[in-house]
């Protein structure tokens, strides 16, 4: 399966960053490539109000998804904010959404780990998912690979991946807008790497670009810090883009996850249910 990764760099408007999506899969599908992944947030960048452009999934934002990914035969996935619950004092709050359009599919994931962490605190506006998802997204060439979806923060969570793992998934998608700052980098491609490990799975892994604007690059909200990449289910990265927008054409062969797990069948030999931690002194 031919999979691209488009790292761009969303701005605060929705229908910008729409009209620079359909430019992305639009160069994914001359390609050649049966799905393209956006980072979180593509729909608006992090850093202001996310209530008045929160939408559902058959909203007008997400229709336009839809329709670039039917005029170009492709599978889209890409980060977008959907209507939440009312949190404290009633006020409302939005879904970090993972979108994926295409190809007879059209439904999403709401990110389950939430990012307090690093001074920023996502609870106070973002509602957390119940559950995890995975989605089977067909090849041109026949057959199918299941992708387990995750959001930024959710990968530094292994157990998330072991159970998407466990329900079928042989690749993950990873969109995220990764805060910058000091080691950020080193953590971005050290969490890639060991849940490609610890599942002996692809991992496809796409990040918003680093921002030109100097303002943003300094802004306690997560922006990027680039790096999209492709890691297959050894763990070894093997092809990555830097820090600019650009787009990473890859093939994958779902097969060499398989193979993996019969080599190092980590999930058939992990213990699910460990007793309890006994103290020797």
């Amino acid at each position: 399966m031919r999979i691209a990764l488009a790292q761009m760099v969303a701005g605060p408007d929705p229908q910008d960053n729409l009209a620079e999506l359909g430019g992305w899969v639009a160069r994914a599908a001359d390609a050649g490539a049966d799905l393209v992944v956006f980072p979180e947030a593509t729909m608006k960048a992090f850093g202001g109000s996310l209530r008045g452009v929160a939408e559902p999934l058959d909203g007008p934002w997400a229709r336009g998804v839809a329709a670039s990914a039917e005029e170009h035969d492709i599978v889209v996935v890409a980060g977008m904010f959907t209507p939440g619950a009312p949190g404290e004092g009633d006020r409302p709050r939005v879904r970090n959404t993972l979108l994926v359009t295409g190809r007879g599919i059209h439904d999403g994931y709401d990110k389950v780990h939430l990012f307090d962490a690093f001074g920023f605190q996502e609870s106070r506006t973002v509602e957390q998912g119940e559950a995890p998802c995975s989605v089977s997204v067909p090849a041109r060439a026949g057959g199918g690979t299941v992708m387990g979806l995750t959001v930024c923060y959710d990968v530094r969570f292994p157990a998330l991946y072991t159970a998407l793992a466990e329900a079928g998934a042989t690749t993950h998608v990873v969109a995220a807008s990764w805060q910058d700052g000091p080691g950020k980098l080193e953590q971005w491609r050290l969490v890639c790497r060991a849940r490609a490990i610890d599942t002996g799975s692809w991992v496809l892994a796409c990040g918003q670009a680093v921002p030109a604007d100097p303002a943003a690059r300094r802004s306690a909200a997560p922006t990027g810090v680039g790096h999209s990449m492709v890691v297959d289910p050894v763990g070894m990265v093997v092809a990555e883009l830097g820090k600019e927008p650009g787009l990473l054409v890859h093939d994958i062969d779902p097969g060499l996850a398989a193979a993996t797990r019969r080599e190092l069948p980590v999930l058939a030999n992990r213990v699910a249910d460990l007793p309890a931690v006994r103290r020797l002194a």
